[in-house]
């Protein structure tokens, strides 16, 4: 019985936590009237006290965890301790790291949607080619003016401030968020991200950010195109305020670099929100979809399309096609344990929430039209023939 310990206790964490995950599922009203709030609190403190340090502490703590496996097969081995009970204890600990992080965040992604809080209304039909066009349109539009305005190297590439300033600016997009358009999702911690260490490996896996809730660290690669860099800031500190779909903390990003006074982020903003929506055209595959994406390109500007080359050649360069379709799966199997089934997919599909925000923002109050004002005197409302006030009628 001593040889099956491990297996038993890492079974019945696990199964307790899959209860969890089970009555989330089931009752998510209940989980988003409480579970968000109390989390984003948690993870405001866990952030503020993480921030005392200039790495992230979260691979300091895996760095000591695989030393610790590690000691653990030398024990094993010295002492002779069947394998079979070595893995018990090791499932044992993994399936108590999943507990905790399903405690103090995982269940955040049962809550509602983004779109709720911030009371966008989005089709379950999604949207057809013409409005994707209209917003893609409007996105690169904006981007254009944007490129033209932000500063530059003398090379035409984005010469933006360094990582640490953004860090420290990343945060005020959301305080407008939160505190003037009064959208409480958006009042989490803006404690700056931090680097995110190992960039090589993370740039070689094609990946831009993490958040570790266990320790409510933002972090961002360090090496990614300057160009994405604010938004992705903004993406990662959408997480750890607890809006846990990739969707959604894109969605957030581009809110929040949308409210920031800074051009560099507004930029960073709309430069992404075109190209996750041009992307999505791409994927269309009609003959007036591909026609409609040789108009956008054509209809960028020099600057705009020097920045969408820099990011393609970028991760062409330095991503590692096996590194980065390990990383891939991993994460896309992290986000459908998790209860999101999209997957990795779901980094994509913001482009949904994009098209519906530019059709509420945008497109409807430029078409909304003048209410017609009730009239008394107006023949096209009333029959005066028959008033005598009017003259129509008997003297």
């Amino acid at each position: 019985m001593k040889y099956w310990r491990g297996y038993i206790i890492a079974g019945i964490i696990a199964a307790i936590t899959g209860a969890l995950m089970a009555f989330a599922k089931s009752n998510t009203l209940l989980i988003d009237m409480f579970y968000p709030y109390t989390t984003r609190l948690i993870q405001t403190s866990l952030a503020g006290w993480a921030s005392g340090a200039d790495f992230c502490l979260w691979q300091l703590f895996v760095i000591l965890l695989v030393a610790l496996v590690l000691a653990s097969i030398v024990a094993m081995i010295v002492l002779r301790w069947k394998f079979v009970q070595w893995l018990g204890w090791i499932l044992t600990g993994a399936a108590s790291l999943f507990f905790l992080h399903t405690g103090v965040y995982g269940l955040n992604n049962y809550a509602g949607p983004l779109s709720d809080d911030i009371r966008l209304t989005v089709s379950d039909v999604g949207y057809n080619v013409s409005e994707l066009v209209e917003a893609t349109t409007y996105f690169r539009d904006i981007a254009n003016e944007l490129s033209q305005e932000v500063p530059r190297n003398p090379d035409g590439s984005v010469a933006f401030p360094s990582f640490e300033e953004m860090a420290e600016m990343a945060g005020d997009g959301f305080n407008t968020l939160a505190y003037e358009k009064y959208f409480s999702v958006f009042a989490g911690s803006t404690v700056p991200v931090k680097k995110l260490g190992w960039a090589d490996m993370y740039t070689s896996m094609g990946i831009t950010g993490m958040t570790m809730p266990l320790t409510g660290e933002a972090a961002v690669n360090p090496q990614i195109p300057a160009v994405t860099m604010p938004f992705v800031m903004c993406h990662e500190m959408a997480h750890r305020m607890c809006i846990s779909l990739e969707r959604d903390a894109n969605l957030a990003a581009f809110l929040a670099t949308d409210a920031h006074s800074n051009v560099v982020f507004r930029y960073s903003g709309y430069y992404m929100a075109f190209r996750y929506c041009f992307n999505a055209l791409a994927t269309v595959g009609t003959t007036s979809a591909d026609a409609a994406m040789q108009s956008l390109y054509a209809g960028m500007t020099a600057e705009l399309r020097q920045d969408m080359a820099e990011y393609d050649n970028f991760f062409a360069k330095h991503q590692n096609e096996s590194a980065s379709n390990l990383a891939n799966s991993a994460n896309d199997t992290y986000i459908k344990v998790s209860g999101d089934e999209a997957g990795v997919e779901s980094y994509d599909q913001v482009t949904d929430l994009l098209v519906g925000w530019y059709i509420q923002e945008i497109y409807l109050p430029a078409h909304k039209e003048e209410e017609e004002v009730f009239d008394p005197l107006d023949p096209d409302w009333v029959d005066l023939s028959t008033n005598p006030t009017v003259g129509g009628g008997a003297e």
